[in-house]
């Protein structure tokens, strides 16, 4: 008789243990995807930031001095890709961006060299711009004649980049809380119909850690299987993207993504372990007539 009840309440508990691994699944793919989308956001916005060509335009024709500066701004932190543009690769440049060619009507190519570079994305903003102009022209003024780039483009991406971090930062903030009441009430609810179950085992002698701990070892494999579930969904949402829009599988950071489902995982078994405990916890301090 007794193995008859115990056998109905295991049967009467697994679903609710399916549907709480569902849900806390779907919870962490709305999760996954939100931080999937700030990785890849701020993984663009770094793009756009390191192909914005910086020309040092030189006053000096001497290559022994255009070698040292074309070496000092590679030893620079900021420095990445330097290249010597001769005039004939600067005639090239021009061509190729105004999509015409003046050679025709000039005889003389009026464009200067330069040595020209890359900045690494967390220096490419107005005021670490203005710090780079000021380090070169100070070090080497006499053979530099002015360092220039795309002022306006710079300004525009380092405005939309922050309003749109702070929106980002709001919204999974936002989301974050909204992911773990969503992950806690789905593990309570899964929780409620073994409030008896819970009770009965206090009543016949059962001490709290015996009670416990076969149900958080229960709680941190419902949540790995929760977890493993929506980094699979995640996945296939990745591919799927990456199939539509080549440019996302270009800027792929695998651990980035690595990380991204780390977290998952570790917020995944964190509140549901936390979660069931909690409930463990709850029952047995309510007396039996508040079990109803």
């Amino acid at each position: 008789m007794a193995e008859t009840g115990k056998s109905s309440s295991l049967r009467r508990s697994k679903p609710n243990y399916i549907y709480s691994i569902v849900g806390v699944a779907l919870v962490l793919v709305i999760m996954g995807v939100m931080g999937w989308m700030l990785l890849n956001f701020s993984k663009v916005g770094n793009t756009f930031k390191e192909d914005i060509r910086i020309s040092a335009y030189l006053r000096t024709q001497n290559k022994d001095t255009i070698a040292q500066i074309q070496q000092f701004i590679a030893a620079q932190p900021f420095a990445k890709d330097v290249k010597y543009i001769d005039k004939d690769a600067a005639k090239d440049l021009w061509n190729k961006d105004n999509n015409e060619d003046w050679g025709k009507i000039l005889d003389v190519n009026p464009l200067p060299e330069s040595i020209d570079f890359f900045a690494k994305a967390d220096y490419v903003n107005p005021d670490s711009l203005t710090k780079i102009s000021t380090l070169l022209m100070g070090t080497y003024g006499n053979q530099i004649t002015d360092l220039q780039y795309p002022q306006v483009l710079v300004s525009s991406i380092s405005e939309k980049t922050k309003i749109f971090s702070i929106a980002f930062i709001v919204i999974s903030v936002v989301l974050c809380v909204i992911v773990i009441f969503s992950i806690d009430n789905t593990i309570r609810l899964a929780m409620f119909s073994n409030r008896f179950l819970i009770k009965t085992m206090q009543m016949v002698g059962a001490t709290r850690d015996f009670i416990s701990k076969p149900m958080d070892i229960r709680a941190i494999i419902n949540g790995l299987i929760s977890a493993g579930i929506a980094i699979a969904i995640l996945l296939g949402l990745i591919t799927w993207l990456e199939s539509l829009i080549p440019w996302l599988a270009a800027i792929r950071d695998i651990q980035l993504n690595l990380i991204l489902f780390g977290g998952m995982i570790i917020l995944g078994v964190g509140i549901s372990l936390f979660s069931t405990h909690r409930s463990v916890i709850k029952y047995l301090k309510m007396k039996l007539d508040e079990l109803y």
